[in-house]
């Protein structure tokens, strides 16, 4: 390829809208160009890497015994009443209707789809285990997109399922595709992954896995403890919580005036008390029933939604009293006298808590020296975002530490989730008809690109690892107009293509500093330098992106050289393996 004729500009300027390295870097190094909200066209740089990246998944799943096949982008939604989610799933399914008023839907996620072809396919216990697997364009309605290509609304994806005739079967199999997972970021120059439980989501299933990327710009929070490896997501992760001391001998109750005091702190500072001896409350509307559900938690700690949602098993969402018709005195919610219509639970920190204070379901009134001993302990959860003060749960020695983190892949070991209820069946030895259970698996394509970039690049670009890079090697020719310049540079790239590299040949005739900026914001990992000073000497220049390599070779095994060079970065992540 040659720069003349490369499509996409690349600038000097930061974007104003960009708040992630990766994204800035994207749209400065003409990789990608906004369409809509979180909607992107692929520019030539950033499609030549995204396609390495699949080329990379490809293998690895048809390693572990994938079937690659690719289902429909827009589906009816049958499939989806099948199975339950077109109604149970929120805002982020799109749906619509064809020309002839007919229900259907953008795929967001493919298990319904996968079901369908499966059913047909996999009658016989003979055919089992088997996984099939696609990299397909979705659609998710994001509410919040951001970063690029971190959080957008159409992303490729490789989606994966596979069907087992027994929970054995399956999670040798996850695990066989977990190790598939560690290899693909590997071999795509990613580090800093590591694999974390999770919660399934909207997914359903029993057991799931994350793979996060650690870095400080990422959305998602993982605890971690340091002493035994024990990671988690913190919408499943737990610790061990240190009792409050000193309760002292349990007072009768007292309604006492508490005039502006809705938030937590302003009470603590009127009551003269420490957060931890104050009944924080929380409201959500049930998405099955709109009924009011009030979670209360002890005042230093946070309600985790995620926790909640699997314990009603429903979504929720942040109740609002938008027309003052809700029986709930918002700021001053208590668990005594509150309306016997509304879903009560309590956080595990609450547990054997006396003395403490409650809101008094009355504006600007508080109750102190309530005694949560009195509720039933069925009403009691962990329902409490994990903090730095809590200790690890597997081990009991370490202090939980919490670290930031981008989401790069996900597994799912979801049973019979899906094919229960879509009915599908296989006639096993004995020709009983059985339900086989199902595993998913999950990479964002456009995710896994931005942040190789978040994890490698510098000030001033990418520093693309050889096995994704969008060209192998970059020719910088400079002072093209001097005959004996073009000459070699001329002759380099025709001995670099004909060798087989894929090689970026800047033939504009620019200044050097234009033509360096450029071959920064491209990330390419090995650089050919060819300049009048250079060949006055008969040697030109190598250096590598990431700055290990920086000499002068004779130009007659330039092509030589660069060969060595490239195997070399290649062992450097074959070695990781």
């Amino acid at each position: 390829m040659k720069m003349s004729a490369l499509i996409g500009e690349r600038y000097k300027e930061w974007p104003s809208e960009a708040q992630l390295k990766s994204h800035g870097l994207l749209i400065r190094g003409g990789y990608i160009r906004q369409v809509g909200a979180g909607i992107y066209s692929l520019l030539t740089p950033a499609k030549r890497v995204a396609a390495k990246i699949e080329k990379i998944i490809r293998q690895e799943m048809d390693r572990i015994d994938g079937q690659e096949v690719l289902f429909p982008v827009v589906l009816p939604r049958e499939l989806w009443d099948e199975s339950g989610r077109y109604e149970s799933v929120g805002k982020e399914l799109l749906r619509f209707t064809d020309r002839t008023g007919h229900g259907m839907l953008l795929g967001m996620t493919h298990e319904e789809a996968a079901v369908h072809l499966a059913r047909t396919e996999g009658k016989s216990y003979l055919k089992y285990p088997f996984m099939i697997y696609q990299i397909q364009t979705k659609f998710r309605d994001e509410a919040r997109p951001r970063g690029g290509l971190i959080r957008v609304r159409e992303f490729t994806m490789k989606d994966a399922y596979s069907f087992h005739t027994s929970w054995e079967d399956l999670e040798k199999y996850y695990y066989r595709c977990h190790e598939a997972y560690e290899r693909i970021y590997k071999r795509a120059g990613l580090g800093h992954v590591v694999s974390v439980k999770s919660d399934s989501g909207m997914m359903g299933g029993a057991i799931a896995h994350e793979f996060m990327f650690l870095c400080d710009d990422g959305e998602d929070t993982i605890a971690i403890c340091p002493e035994c490896g024990y990671r988690a997501n913190m919408e499943v992760a737990t610790g061990v919580l240190a009792p409050v001391e000193d309760l002292g001998e349990c007072r009768e109750p007292e309604r006492v005036p508490t005039p502006g005091t809705k938030d937590i702190e302003s009470l603590c500072d009127f009551l003269g008390i420490p957060q931890n001896r104050l009944v924080k409350a929380v409201v959500f509307t049930r998405e099955d029933t709109g009924k009011a559900v009030v979670v209360f938690v002890r005042g230093d700690l946070e309600v985790n939604e995620a926790k909640v949602r699997r314990l009603l098993g429903t979504n929720i969402a942040p109740r609002v009293d938008e027309d003052g018709s809700d029986p709930i005195t918002y700021g001053y919610i208590g668990p005594q006298g509150l309306d016997e219509g509304i879903e009560v639970w309590f956080d595990l920190s609450l547990k054997g808590m006396y003395n403490v204070v409650c809101g008094g379901n009355e504006v600007d009134v508080h109750v102190k020296n309530c005694d949560l001993r009195v509720y039933p302990d069925e009403r009691f959860a962990d329902l409490s975002k994990v903090t730095e003060e809590m200790v690890c749960p597997q081990c009991g020695k370490a202090h939980i530490t919490l670290k930031n983190g981008i989401e790069v892949g996900n597994i799912f070991q979801l049973g019979d989730k899906y094919t229960k209820s879509m009915g599908m069946t296989y006639a096993d030895k004995d020709g009983q008809l059985k339900t086989p259970i199902m595993g998913c698996y999950g990479i964002g394509v456009g995710r896994l690109l931005a942040s190789v970039i978040e994890d490698g690049a510098d000030d001033y670009g990418p520093v693309w690892p050889i096995s994704i890079a969008p060209w192998q090697v970059h020719i910088n020719a400079i002072k093209r107009a001097d005959e004996a310049v073009k000459g070699q540079a001329d002759a380099l790239y025709g001995q670099l293509c004909d060798a087989g590299f894929e090689v970026l040949y800047d033939d504009r005739d620019l200044s050097a500093g234009v033509q360096f900026a450029d071959a920064d914001l491209l990330g390419v990992p090995i650089r050919v330098v060819v300049s009048p000073r250079n060949l006055k000497q008969g040697v030109v220049e190598l250096k590598t992106r990431d700055k290990s390599i920086a000499e002068t070779v004779p130009v007659a095994e330039a092509a030589g050289r660069v060969k060595e060079i490239a195997a070399m970065l290649q062992k450097r992540l074959d070695d990781q393996l």
